[in-house]
């Protein structure tokens, strides 16, 4: 189960990110096939490598495992400036939000 989440998330946050796996292979220091043959689900990185490709992602490990969540950094960012805004401003956002669902 988590196996199949890990694979499907891998190739779902890459792609968002817009690289290649060559390049985030070696971008993470691993060597140019590393990611392909991940997603082509030949075993797991260490933990070690787990948090290299979270930290490339721009994701926390809590983030990777959301499937949810399909733009976790930009939610992340979001929700950062979202706490900046006083009460008012905050408001008219999610007025706004709750106007662009309807």
């Amino acid at each position: 189960m988590f196996e199949e989440l890990f694979y499907e998330r891998l190739v779902k946050l890459r792609s968002a990110k817009g690289v290649s796996a060559r390049d985030m292979s070696l971008s993470i220091g691993q060597n140019a096939g590393y990611i392909n043959a991940l997603e082509n689900k030949k075993g797991f990185p260490s933990m070690q490598v787990f948090f290299y490709i979270c930290e490339y992602l721009g994701v926390t490990p809590s983030e990777f495992f959301d499937d949810h969540n399909s733009h976790p950094a930009e939610y992340r960012e979001i929700e950062e400036d979202l706490n900046a805004l006083d009460n008012e401003k905050f408001q008219n956002i999610m007025a706004l939000i709750k106007g662009l669902r309807h």
